[in-house]
């Protein structure tokens, strides 16, 4: 059999490697992706508090709890993953994934079971968390530890297209049981489809994952009795290994992450919230966007193996930071020109005294119900302190907090409700969002073949877990509710997006100056 770099060729063995490890991606992300499309309803479900903002904030922030945990869940798979091999680790991980997943499907809601419903929720996301963590690192390696030398690019790129294949696949089945269920039968037991669907899933994972034997490199290794016996220490007590730990968390995984969740949540919640455009025509828009640019993925992979990997990462963060903010204009004005138009002829101000309004509670106060209403309702809105609480539209002056009023003077400044269907641009509404995808693409694609290659074989799993999934965990995995809270705070619509650029901007500094070129290295030791 003919080797290239080390690695013997063997088309049909990679094709299986391939398809095992991205569908299996595919399932998990599914299963995590799957509460953050149906965070709103959730929410109301599960976080009861009377307040809309309060409820999404709140399920958000469960949304993140999943990621908060990734971090501990890299520690231990990667343990595991170092110590008794790829395959068996991400078979755990992906059995604990789909199980937890279910177990949300069966939930009682708020409104069952009191404060034992949001708790059990928060223990589900946990564990989610923790089999997320093991998953993505153990499917990278043992494609990575697959692939020709030539091809570790393109090869790898198939888990980062997988993580976009979940959230299509995430939304394509609530689209379904939504066009299925009927609206209120949906609010009261169909939500449940999507997560206990993850059982069938599961089994179609488990069964092809078994099929597949363990990593070259990592059998190498095993029989010439060169494991690592302690690979958390082990990463730790090289001064290298630690550098390059660092650059991976600060330069790589921090920056695409918060890339890739703009491009899909962060769009998706500002179409619904800013735009307000109806959820299922929001997830149409996105379906059809993220299809449209999933290609890029495998695409920028391959272009990696070409002209090198670093090369294209800083590429792909500068033009992020060129046209983040363009593009979520472009799509505000394609979704609801209505509402730019008003913004523009009659911007609104609140005149308020001191107020102890907070995003996390419900409004008490005629100050904290004004600000309430205008974050209710996603509308740019400038503060100016005053004696006693009035809205301004324009010319018009309302005095005191009434929320009839409110809507009228805005209704009658121009303020619409909600977008207008007859003049949404679908076709600029979907360009947006597949450019999004696209510069996501262009920085996430090539990244499992980056992580891979700057670390030893003996503690690869672990090494390159750790700081993947504190980037994804704490830089990407809160990127909703902060974005979403700084949007309530400052009261405009586009501010949330001043996080990514900031982190984008971080890890475009720290990759220029610490990340190496690892195209081509020798992965085998």
């Amino acid at each position: 059999m003919a080797e290239l770099g080390g690695v013997a060729l063997d088309p049909k063995r990679d094709r299986l490697v391939i398809v095992a490890s991205a569908l299996g991606t595919v399932f998990e992300w599914y299963d995590f992706f799957i509460y953050g499309i149906l965070a709103s309803l959730l929410g109301k479900l599960f976080f009861t508090t009377g307040n809309p903002t309060t409820e999404l904030l709140f399920s958000l922030g469960a949304f993140a709890i999943g990621f908060f945990f990734r971090p501990l869940g890299a520690v231990l798979f990667g343990y595991f993953g170092d110590r008794i091999g790829r395959k068996y680790t991400f078979l755990v991980t992906i059995s604990l994934m789909g199980l937890a997943t279910a177990a949300i499907g069966v939930l009682p809601t708020q409104a069952q079971a009191g404060i034992a419903a949001p708790l059990l929720l928060l223990l589900l996301r946990t564990l989610q968390g923790l089999a997320l963590g093991g998953e993505y690192g153990g499917a990278a390696i043992y494609v990575a530890e697959h692939a020709p030398v030539d091809k570790r690019g393109q090869y790898t790129s198939w888990i980062q297209a997988s993580v976009a294949g979940g959230f299509l696949l995430a939304i394509g089945v609530v689209l379904g049981a939504r066009s299925i269920i009927p609206e209120d039968e949906f609010v009261a037991w169909g939500w449940r489809v999507p997560f206990l669907l993850s059982l069938l899933l599961l089994g179609i994972s488990l069964w092809i994952r078994l099929k597949l034997s363990e990593s070259p490199v990592f059998k190498a290794m095993k029989e010439a009795g060169t494991t690592s016996k302690n690979p958390i220490v082990e990463s730790f007590s090289d001064r290298a290994n630690i550098g390059n730990i660092f650059v991976a968390l600060f330069g790589v995984a921090a920056g695409l992450t918060v890339i890739y969740y703009t491009s899909q949540f962060g769009t998706l919640y500002f179409l619904q919230g800013t735009a307000r455009i109806p959820e299922t025509q929001a997830l149409v828009f996105m379906a059809i966007g993220a299809t449209l640019a999933a290609p890029l993925y495998v695409v920028f992979g391959w272009v990696s193996d070409r002209i090198g990997r670093k090369k294209l990462l800083l590429l792909g963060y500068a033009l992020t930071l060129v046209l983040i903010f363009p593009l979520f204009r472009m799509m505000g004005d394609a979704a609801n020109p209505a509402l730019g138009e008003a913004v523009a002829a009659n911007p609104v101000t609140i005149e308020l005294p001191a107020c102890d309004y907070s995003v996390f509670g419900k409004p008490g106060t005629e100050c904290a119900q004004g600000l309430a209403f205008l974050s209710k309702g996603g509308i740019d809105h400038e503060k100016e302190p005053a004696d006693g609480v009035a809205l301004r539209v324009g010319s018009v002056r309302v005095e005191g907090f009434d929320a009839n009023r409110w809507t009228a003077a805005l209704v009658a400044a121009g303020y619409p409700d909600k977008a207008d269907p007859a003049r949404v641009n679908g076709v600029v509404v979907v360009l947006a969002v597949a450019l999004m995808v696209g510069l996501s693409a262009m920085t996430y694609g090539q990244v499992a073949a980056i992580l891979v290659e700057l670390f030893p074989a003996k503690v690869r799993y672990t090494s390159m877990s750790i700081p993947y999934h504190i980037g994804t965990g704490y830089f990407g995995g809160f990127l909703p509710v902060i974005s979403q809270y700084i949007v309530v705070r400052t009261g405009d619509a586009y501010a949330g997006l001043w996080y990514t650029f900031g982190v984008v901007l971080m890890a475009l500094i720290v990759s220029a100056i610490w990340l190496p070129e690892t195209r081509g290295r020798d992965i085998s030791g």
